[in-house]
This record gives C-alpha cells, sequence and structure tokens, in this order.
C-alpha cells in the first residue's frame, strides 16, 4: 500500500525533454507525469511505502535520468479533491 505521496517538479534540459519524459514513465512509483509550460519543465505525482523509499526513487533514480537538471519536491499531506478523468 503507497502511503507517501508527492509532486516532484522537474527542470530539464530543453535538448532532452522528450528522453527525460520517456524514462520517468517507465518508473513503477511514479502516478503520473505532465510535461507543461510554466517554472518547470516536467511535473510528477511519486507514491511509495515510505518516506526512506521516496528518498532512494529521487536519488538513485529520478535525479540520475540524463537531462534532469534539478527537482523541486511538495509533499502531499492530504487529498482534498482527486479526479479520474484523464487529461489529454
Amino acid at each position: 500500500m503507497r502511503k507517501f505521496l508527492a509532486s516532484v517538479n522537474i527542470f530539464a534540459e530543453s535538448s532532452q525533454i522528450d528522453n527525460v519524459v520517456t524514462a520517468l514513465s517507465k518508473l513503477d512509483n511514479i502516478e503520473e507525469v505532465y510535461e507543461v509550460a510554466g517554472e518547470y519543465d516536467i511535473v510528477t505525482l511519486v507514491a511509495t511505502s515510505t518516506l526512506e523509499e521516496f528518498r532512494d526513487i529521487l536519488q538513485k533514480k529520478i535525479m540520475k535520468i540524463k537531462g534532469v537538471k534539478s527537482t523541486i519536491t511538495s509533499v502531499v499531506l492530504k487529498a482534498h479533491k482527486r479526479s479520474s478523468m484523464p487529461l489529454a
């Protein structure tokens, strides 16, 4: 059961965005991946069982992807509304 949920906002090298998105999409703990316009290049939703597992995914998988420059993480404290409607 996954209890820990975080949004990981990713700054990526512009020439590597497609490769980063592909690599992120292959990781089991990443629930959602969005290429976005704005401050970040990619926004992901990561679900793990523990904070320690999240830390390992962030350091040993996400940050090791070629083209990832840096990340900013926000931990979800409580979900007030969730939608199952997919975005285009």
